[in-house]
């Protein structure tokens, strides 16, 4: 048994008590759960005492944002309200009539727009974009992940179709590649070094998608593209990583990420970064896959781990049985990571490969547990990986708001300067109301499987919205 094995037991339990005080503990005493000190003593090598604010986390937070942000989440909390909507949504998702399509119909467009559009997503435009993302860094948010939403979801006819038609492309195909390449270099230049891009292979059209089915190569014309990203983001210090998507291509976006971080993550940096959804069973596998590859080879492993947004679209069987299963598996990506735990793969492998990890999670418990593992091996001097956290904007701000207070607070404290608090960011989405519709779909059923955590998110933000009425 390692000397950390009764810690890393100790932190486990913990993390499954509420993080913050909406939920019925106070700020200070969860900063006293991170730092490894509780009313009963040690539970890591505490570190240096940090200050309990004066403030509650989510008063950072405009007006404007805490009452739509209240309006809905109380709404996603209802069933009775939220499967109407679902159902609406994916009407407008993939409109069979103009009038269902916010592209063609002004009045729907503003609509949803005003509704939900401006909540969950950064803009249409690079001015719209530009405000979006220093408006999230003037909250505290050290970084931001942008994307742009144009994808292609396949049904299972259109798979079958593409399967039985392969390498027929014409100048047109080409042009979505050249196009997609294009918007995500629009996407590059709005970002500032340390921020990433979030990369949906599926935007480059049928023969990205063809090659990323068939587990090929990358095509040539797909190889250039991809080229000229990362030689742009290296030249701006900003990262790129693949996003997660269907299974029917998702083996091949792990096999083009390896290969990608093989070429432009041998220097110590990770300039790319693979997506690892815990929400597949075949989860910890690929995990081990990436750890060990980049082990044998000796370049640095950029993983950002989410428990999973395509649930409607995947064969059941591929997925957990249970949330429980999830979780477990989403906790256990992450130790891999943060303490460093070789697969059985990596063979002759000496050491364990640098590696950074981003923490996309709305998760209290996840994030509560990652974080006091990282910080005890910093405190006892283990290496680790660098560590970063992440939320999607427009939800679980309780969560963020909190990480950018425990990362400001660990930077005032002199005695702290050793231990590296990971940085809050914020994934934003942005392309026009019809372009955007697939994701804020997604996100309506994400949040129709997580009620209990959505519950948890409306109450902390009606408690600061009472809290400021009440002028306390």
């Amino acid at each position: 048994m390692s000397a950390l094995a009764p810690v890393t037991t100790t932190l486990r339990k913990q993390a499954t008590k509420p993080l913050y005080r909406y939920s019925g503990v106070r700020w200070h005493d969860s900063v006293r759960y991170l730092t490894g000190t509780t009313a009963a003593g040690p539970t890591v090598p505490s570190g240096p005492s940090i200050p309990a604010p004066t403030r509650t986390a989510l008063s950072r937070l405009p007006w404007l944002t805490l009452l739509r942000s209240a309006a809905l989440t109380t709404m996603m909390c209802s069933p009775t309200l939220l499967k109407p909507s679902i159902a609406a949504m994916g009407l407008i998702t993939h409109p069979k009539i103009p009038l269902f399509n916010p592209e063609t119909n002004p009045l729907l467009n503003t609509l949803v727009r005003h509704v939900v559009y401006d909540q969950f997503c950064a803009g249409t435009n690079e001015a719209e974009v530009a405000k979006s993302i220093q408006s999230f860094k003037t909250l505290g948010y050290q970084g931001v992940i942008l994307t742009f939403a144009k994808e292609i979801v396949l049904s299972e006819e259109e798979r079958a179709a593409a399967a039985a038609n392969p390498g027929q492309y014409t100048q047109a195909h080409r042009d979505l590649v050249a196009s997609w390449r294009d918007a995500s270099l629009a996407s590059l230049r709005m970002l500032q070094p340390g921020d990433v891009l979030a990369m949906k292979m599926t935007g480059a059209g049928p023969i990205a998608m063809d090659a990323l089915q068939a587990r090929a190569p990358m095509p040539q014309v797909v190889d250039d593209a991809l080229t000229a990203l990362c030689v742009e983001a290296k030249q701006r210090g900003a990262r790129l990583w693949f996003d997660a998507e269907q299974q029917s291509v998702q083996h091949g976006i792990d096999d083009w990420a390896l290969e990608l971080m093989r070429r432009w993550n041998g220097d110590g940096q990770a300039l790319v970064y693979n997506t690892i959804q815990a929400y597949l069973k075949g989860a910890r596998a690929v995990a081990d896959r990436h750890i060990a590859a980049a082990a044998a080879e000796g370049w640095k492993l950029g993983v950002k781990l989410v428990r999973g947004a395509y649930i409607e679209h995947e064969e059941r069987s591929l997925i957990h049985d249970t949330k429980a299963d999830t979780d477990a598996s989403y906790n256990d990506i992450a130790d891999k990571l943060i303490s460093q735990r070789l697969p059985a793969s990596a063979g002759d492998a000496a050491a364990f490969p640098k590696a950074s990890l981003m923490l996309a999670t709305h998760n209290a418990e996840s994030a509560a547990l990652a974080t006091a593992t990282h910080r005890a091996r910093i405190s006892n001097g283990l290496p680790t990986c660098k560590l970063e956290c992440a939320q999607v904007a427009g939800m679980a701000d309780e969560l963020g708001c909190e990480l950018i207070m425990n990362y400001e607070n660990t930077l005032a404290d002199q005695a702290a300067a050793n231990i590296m608090a990971p940085k809050p960011y914020k994934c934003l989405t942005w392309g026009s109301v019809g372009e955007c519709m697939g994701y804020l779909h997604r996100r309506a059923i994400e949040n129709r499987g997580a009620v209990e955590r959505t519950k948890h998110m409306a109450a902390a933000l009606r408690k600061e919205l009472w809290h400021r009425l009440s002028f306390n």
